[in-house]
This record gives structure tokens, C-alpha cells and sequence, in this order.
């Protein structure tokens, strides 16, 4: 089975270490890919407007195309990376009022004096054996 990804755009490449790659779009949206066990060159970028990448069972293949040439590289490994600004939007996350707000800036503010702590620590405590 071969699963496969087309990707049109320019691209920066930024080499990490020997055989890794951070491929960077530069236009929006933004995406990056991440390749591991590839000899790369980041002059073989140079003019790419379409990058395909077929995940296969023995590893990768990476093919840059542009208006002049074609070129397929192998990688053991790669990994496509979309930022989504607003991922955490829908989710029903706590929402604090302002009270709340508050109170844990206060807690904050306790904890980084000098064996603020230790006082808060007392509280809890007593406040457990009250309740």
C-alpha cells in the first residue's frame, strides 16, 4: 500500500544534522516536513513547485518537480507538519471569570515570596481538617 501527499509551493530547506531536513513552505499556508536517512541538497529546491511524497513500506520517496527537471530522492523517514493557530478553539476548555483569575494570581504572587509555600501548605492543611 502506498499513501501519498501532493504539495505545491516553494520551499526552504534547513539541514538539522546528517540526514535530516526541515523542509519549510514559504507561503501560507504554512506547512513543514520534517526527513530523516536522506541525502539532500538544498540547491535541488531550487525552482520546486510541486513536492510529492510517497510513504512506502521500505521508507519514503520525495519527488521535486519544477518547470525544468524531476528529481526523487529517498528518505527512511518523513513527517508533514500543518500549525493550526486556532487548533485548541472548539475544544470546551475551563473558562476563568474574573474572581477566579484573581484568586490564582494571588496564590502566584504567595508561592514566590520567602516560604510563601510553606504558608500555603499550612492553609490547605487547614482548611482540610476544617472541612
Amino acid at each position: 500500500m502506498v499513501a501519498g501527499m501532493d504539495i505545491s509551493g516553494r520551499f526552504l530547506a534547513r539541514r538539522l544534522s546528517p540526514g535530516s531536513w526541515l523542509l519549510t513552505r514559504t507561503q501560507p499556508p504554512q506547512l513543514e516536513i520534517f526527513l530523516q536517512g536522506v541525502e539532500l541538497e538544498a540547491t535541488s529546491l531550487a525552482g520546486c513547485e510541486q513536492l510529492k511524497l510517497e510513504w512506502q513500506a521500505s521508507g519514503v520517496v520525495l519527488r521535486l518537480c519544477s518547470a525544468t527537471q524531476n528529481i526523487a530522492v529517498s528518505a527512511r523517514g518523513a513527517t508533514v507538519h500543518e500549525p493550526r493557530p486556532r487548533l485548541y478553539e472548539g475544544l470546551p476548555l475551563a473558562d476563568f471569570d474574573a474572581a477566579t483569575q484573581r484568586f490564582w494570581r494571588r496564590i502566584f504572587r504567595v508561592v514566590r515570596i520567602p516560604g510563601g509555600r510553606y504558608l500555603l501548605r499550612m492553609l490547605a492543611r487547614g482548611a482540610e481538617s476544617s472541612g
